[in-house]
């Protein structure tokens, strides 16, 4: 006889049903494992072995065969070490077999039967409320796996409890989703002393997801009004968060309790590598751009990234979505995110100051921003030039308006076009718009096509700034709660294409 368990493979964010049979037959003894198992699956052996002996249980003197299928699927983690030691608890008579088929189960086996915490919780709940199953999984998991409402979710501290559960003796009790996570105290944008251009420019971009690259000195702001910026953005949706959850749950950083309504702020150092920014390496894992998904992703010292690793954000940057290629499957994941890049003007970063800049002024500038290549700066709608603080500003009283103000206006630009794009599954922000849509939503009046008419023929714009242009026109219009683009919001947007543009 087979006994037969239910466990998920991941594929991107996608959890994917997997059989796990298991046969003991006649022969040596021996207990091996087939169907494309990595080397964490593989070591599942001798955990399994010592966590049956915590159980005073024996693993049979016979041949003990485990096949995860479809065997032509890449089996990677250790979350498989549950669903075979019950698939072979099963096929010893332990627990009938029939409670096996309405079950999903996850986790890792510690020597001594605990189960550890193990990621992709949420997508395997998914997975579970589609096929009408229940989810077994480790304790500390269990909150995180709650928060789907159309599964039943049953939480064991240890193997010892699952097995209890499964044969009736000792029922678990369903899992309670955790509590929804507060964002910390990023400050507030009265604590930034001038730079009223930049809170509006960065006011423009959080309203509607416009990329933004600053170009300033040292010590002119850049990260201290981007760090407050998560404190402008209004909390995700349910469905954001949902998205969001998933792709921190495959990564393992979502935490006990797991979902949380503010939008995720990843800031990478330039000494990232490709697979680090972009995802892949050892389980084609998400990358901090699909980390950043429905979030902020700052990419300080924007130049010194590597340039391989700066050419691959092109794509993911105009669509959206990213695909690590491996050489038996291709992994999507989303990365629908804000990038905010900072640079210095130059490498020492006083080009503006002639007394201080070096001696290779202006080439060194002009040679350091080259590396940004001319397809990646075409696809910032938002350039801006920050100036140095004087310390006639620094002496200023704090700024009348802060974060709240700005974070409402930004709420209400935002609820405008969550109405605006209600039913168009691809579209949540002006900055996904294309196509006729655009064309409709964010055509301005006469005056406004006459002056963008007139900046297209001035300034040589491409299809793509002519297109960023209408976006970003019609996230001012937002904010200004006006229904139509008219000519002062196309004159606003057209001037944030103008800075150290190499072609608009």
């Amino acid at each position: 006889m087979v006994a037969v368990a239910y466990t998920v493979a991941f594929e991107g964010v996608e959890a994917r049903l997997v059989e796990v049979q298991c046969a003991v037959s006649a022969g040596l003894p021996s207990f091996s494992v087939v169907g494309l198992p990595d080397k964490a699956v593989s070591e599942a052996r001798e955990r399994i072995r010592a966590a049956f002996a915590s159980l005073a249980i024996a693993m049979p003197s016979r041949r003990v065969t485990v096949n995860l299928s479809p065997a032509d699927m890449p089996k990677e983690g250790s979350h498989f070490d549950l669903p075979i030691a019950l698939a072979i608890l099963a096929a010893i008579d332990v627990i009938p077999r029939d409670k096996l088929e309405q079950v999903i189960s996850l986790g890792e086996l510690a020597l001594d039967g605990r189960l550890v915490a193990v990621g992709g919780a949420l997508p395997a709940a998914m997975t579970a409320a589609a096929t009408d199953r229940l989810l077994i999984c480790p304790k500390a998991s269990g909150a995180e796996a709650a928060w789907l409402e159309s599964v039943t979710v049953h939480a064991a501290p240890a193997l010892r409890q699952a097995v209890e559960h499964l044969t009736g003796r000792v029922p678990l009790p369903a899992a309670v989703a955790g509590e929804i996570r507060n964002g910390h105290d990023r400050g507030d944008l009265r604590d930034i002393k001038g730079q009223e251009s930049l809170k509006r420019a960065v006011e423009i971009a959080a309203a509607g997801r416009h990329h933004m690259l600053m170009v300033g000195p040292p010590g002119a702001g850049k990260s201290m009004i981007v760090a407050r910026l998560p404190g402008l953005l209004p909390p995700l949706t349910p469905i954001e968060a949902l998205e969001t959850s998933m792709i921190h749950s495959l990564a393992g950083t979502l935490g006990e309790g797991g979902i949380s309504r503010d939008a995720p702020f990843r800031e990478p150092h330039h000494t990232a590598s490709m697979a680090a920014i972009v995802g892949g390496g050892r389980g084609a894992k998400p990358g901090e751009i699909s980390l950043a998904h429905n979030g902020v992703l700052f990419m300080d010292e924007f130049p010194e990234f590597p340039r391989a690793v700066l050419e691959t954000l092109r794509q993911p940057v105009e669509t959206g979505e990213v695909v690590v290629a491996r050489a038996n499957a291709h992994i999507r994941y989303p990365c629908r995110f804000l990038l905010i890049a900072a640079a210095n003007p130059c490498r020492c970063g006083q080009l503006a100051d002639p007394s201080r800049c070096c001696a290779r002024a202006p080439v060194c500038g002009e040679d350091y921003m080259r590396r940004i290549s001319g397809p990646l700066m075409d696809r910032f709608d938002l350039r801006i030039e920050v100036p140095a603080v004087s310390v006639d500003d620094l002496a200023l009283p704090p700024s009348s308006e802060g974060s709240a103000e700005v974070a409402r206006r930004i709420a209400d630009a935002r609820a405008l076009q969550l109405t605006r794009y209600d039913g168009h599954a691809s579209v949540r922000v002006n900055a996904d718009l294309s196509g006729a849509a655009l064309e409709e939503v964010a055509g301005p009046d006469r005056e406004g096509q006459d002056l963008i008419r007139r900046a297209s023929d001035r300034l040589g714009l491409t299809a793509r700034g002519y297109h960023r242009i209408l976006r970003t026109a019609r996230t001012i219009a937002d904010l200004a709660q006006s229904a139509t683009v008219r000519a002062p919001h196309v004159a606003e947007a057209i001037s944030y294409r103008l800075a150290f543009a190499r072609g608009v």
